[in-house]
């Protein structure tokens, strides 16, 4: 091994951990607040947090030991069905962020109608939708014989040394894998997520307005409250615009680097460097482990629910642990 690949062992080895603990964490709080588990996006969080969890403990170590054997170690089975969780996995959580997407933007953009435009039957129905989805991809792939193990990834994945005797079909096949896959949520996401955010920028220039006239009335008011009502207005402005680029950023720089080498695997003659291949495929695995804080450990509702449960672990005082976890200092 040389540096690199001790280097891309390493990235690999920690973005398990904190995968492993953080979807772990997730899941005891949607088993452990019955608020959560009522609520719509609770169903997608859900989904999303098994594909991450199962990527982890299948997909990332087996990438791990290739890198430090230089090779697979398994039988063609066991990579057969790594490679097919590795298709299947992928999909459907990237169809279960585009699907958090809709419901975020219904909840926005309709708040009045959300409870009986989403309900959970339709989550559910949506959530068959992702199952059937990537279960399609998954078992074409599988059964066409194309995964394999993939020395430019280190993984056991779509393969193009697999695909020789159908090549037209593995370049298709592949295209469309990435068009209704990444492509698609990425459009979805961008388009609800955009929407939301001219929706949130709308309301907070309502609520500035308010501010403006009231402080405008109030001539005696302190000029350190009237900084401070426009320090917060900026501050509400930016929060939004803060949420949205994070939940779409991290989608665009996970998987981008890793689609791209793919698309560009099968229709360019050229070489890839095999560090770099690995470390697209290490990026898109760091999204199963920045998940759990972009779309639930931050939220108000889940740090709530840390604290209580680490109040029961360590019989700790209520009212202090719920202090460091609401209000973390730094």
């Amino acid at each position: 091994m040389d540096a690199a690949d001790i280097a891309a062992s390493a990235l690999i080895l920690g973005i398990i951990v904190v995968s492993l603990l953080s979807n772990v964490v997730v899941l005891i709080c949607f088993l452990y607040n019955p608020e959560i588990r009522k609520q719509v996006p609770g169903l997608f969080i859900l989904n999303l947090t098994f594909c991450n969890l199962l990527l982890s403990v299948s997909n990332m170590p087996l990438t791990l030991v290739g890198l430090i054997t230089t090779g697979y170690p398994g039988g063609s089975g066991i990579c057969q069905v790594v490679g097919f969780l590795d298709t299947f996995l992928t999909t459907n959580s990237m169809l279960s962020m585009a699907a958090l997407s809709i419901d975020r933007w219904v909840a926005v953009v309709f708040p009045l109608s959300y409870h009986s435009r989403i309900r959970h039957r339709d989550a559910v129905l949506a959530l068959g939708y992702t199952w059937i989805h990537s279960l399609c991809f998954a078992l074409v792939a599988t059964c066409r014989s194309w995964v394999g193990y993939n020395q430019l990834y280190a993984s056991c994945t779509l393969c193009n040394a697999r695909a020789k005797g159908s090549g037209t079909q593995f370049m298709v096949f592949t295209a469309a894998l990435h068009t209704l896959t990444f492509l698609l949520t990425l459009i979805v996401m961008c388009v609800t997520y955009l929407k939301v955010l001219k929706v949130a920028r709308f309301h907070c220039k309502r609520i500035d307005v308010i501010t403006m006239q009231t402080l405008v009335l109030l001539v005696d008011i302190h000029p350190g409250v009237r900084q401070k009502c426009l320090e917060e207005q900026k501050q509400r402005r930016q929060r939004a615009t803060r949420k949205i680029s994070t939940f779409i950023g991290t989608f665009v720089v996970c998987f981008t680097p890793y689609v791209i080498t793919r698309i560009v695997e099968i229709f360019s003659p050229g070489s890839i460097s095999p560090h770099w291949g690995i470390l697209s495929k290490c990026l898109a695995y760091s999204k199963a482990a920045s998940d759990p804080f972009v779309y639930s450990l931050l939220r108000h509702q889940y740090r709530k629910t840390c604290s209580s449960l680490v109040n029961k672990a360590l019989k700790r005082s209520p009212t202090l642990m719920q202090n460091i976890f609401l209000h973390p200092t730094g």
